[in-house]
């Protein structure tokens, strides 16, 4: 079956692209695919450890099985801003 994998922020540095798409077993879950990403980009493993996942925009949890056609995004954890002032 096919599948869509979207990259955002990092995971898109790391990898060198937006988007790609993967043929894989059916009954692949994501935890399966996190592994094959790994394979073929093990600078991902730091990242890809702190990642929340989306299966066609909602959240999911690793252990779920994808189907035909679905979209996967990893998102990396967000930073950013500045500390707050005190007030003097």
């Amino acid at each position: 079956m096919k599948i869509r994998i979207r990259y955002f922020a990092s995971l898109r540095e790391v990898t060198g692209q937006n988007e790609e798409t993967l043929t894989v077993p059916e009954g692949s879950t994501i935890a399966n695919i996190r592994t094959l990403l790994l394979d073929h980009y093990p600078p991902l493993r730091p990242i890809l450890e702190r990642c929340l996942c989306a299966v066609n925009r909602a959240y999911v949890q690793p252990e779920t099985e994808l189907h035909e056609g679905d979209e996967l995004v990893f998102i990396p954890p967000m930073g950013g801003g500045q500390p707050r002032r005190k007030h003097v």
